[in-house]
């Protein structure tokens, strides 16, 4: 698995607003992609500091989104939200642990 990190500087009195447009919109959108796994937002709400990641079976779906043009169209969501150029990276998952729900 891959994992692309997004870092973002959202206007702190702005995050709420992004979080509406990830929830509301960039989940959606990434579901929709080939490979897609898992999205998760961190945010700071002192700060405005945002950390999107994105969770893809393989690199390849990963890039594929970047080639697309689907990354790009989900940053431009954001773009009066931001005081910063967005910073994207990307990982492979080396390990991962998932909570079990407990049964009833």
């Amino acid at each position: 698995m891959y994992t692309r990190a997004t870092i973002v500087q959202v206007r702190p009195e702005k995050i709420n607003e992004a979080i509406v447009i990830y929830r509301d919109s960039v989940i959606p959108a990434a579901k929709q992609q080939a490979g897609f796994r898992d999205a998760i937002l961190l945010t700071n709400r002192t700060t405005g500091k945002s950390i999107s990641l994105t969770v893809w079976n393989t690199e390849a779906d990963m890039q594929t989104g970047e080639a697309s043009g689907y990354y790009q169209e989900q940053i431009a969501k954001f773009k009066d939200l931001l005081t910063a150029v967005p910073v994207r990276e990307e990982y492979e998952v080396a390990a991962q642990a998932l909570a079990v729900a407990a049964a009833d």
